[in-house]
């Protein structure tokens, strides 16, 4: 059965402009859009597909991206949740670098460390792929998902069969598109803005 996998990245937010970690184990992550995120966002609901399935990562600054692209009807999945990153959870990149250097270098370099105790790249990866090859490869038709930047990441990574040290080289800008068509263990992968694919 083949099926297409939209993701969307969240509008821009203060959590995303400070390159600031997730806060671990809080649904809204500490992180809502800012004005311009949700004027943005308004701006290219008109051009999003329909779907008959709509998924959101769990945190405020999906939820509410989800809820101005006209998409509020969208079932929070776990399985798409960012990257748990354990004691960096709430901090800026810039603030554990100046604390931890080398664990950040380790963690940038190698997709098995986890050296702030919480998931690693790899598990990260792991998770979405098994994701698009169970769940939404078992729904067919178009899926539109509000997901994480790592999320979209992991997901590029899993379609495109590439090394996991692949998912550090991808950039996933605010309201970014990503469309996935395939279905387990073979997706094609297609670039694009949130409108990616014809309405319908």
């Amino acid at each position: 059965m083949t099926v297409r996998v939209i993701f969307v990245a969240p509008a821009i937010g203060p959590g995303l402009r400070q390159a600031r970690f997730a806060r671990e184990g809080s649904v809204d992550g500490g992180d809502p859009l800012d004005a311009a995120g949700v004027r943005a966002a308004r701006a290219v609901a008109p051009g999003l597909p329909a779907a008959a399935h709509r998924f959101v990562s769990p945190s405020a600054r999906c939820r509410r991206t989800a809820e101005e692209l006209g998409l509020s009807d969208a079932v929070d999945e776990p399985a798409l949740r960012g990257c748990a990153t354990g004691r960096w959870s709430g901090r800026t990149l810039d603030e554990v670098a100046a604390e931890e250097p080398r664990a950040v270098l380790e963690w940038l370099a190698d997709p098995a460390a986890a050296p702030h105790g919480g998931e690693s790249v790899r598990q990260l990866c792991a998770r979405v792929g098994a994701w698009l090859d169970g769940t939404a490869a078992a729904l067919g038709g178009r899926v539109l998902v509000v997901a994480e930047p790592d999320v979209v990441r992991a997901a590029a990574v899993h379609a495109l069969g590439v090394p996991d040290l692949a998912f550090r080289r991808l950039d996933v800008p605010p309201l970014a598109g990503v469309e996935l068509t395939g279905r387990a263990d073979r997706w094609n992968l297609r670039l694009g803005g949130p409108g990616t694919g014809s309405a319908g």
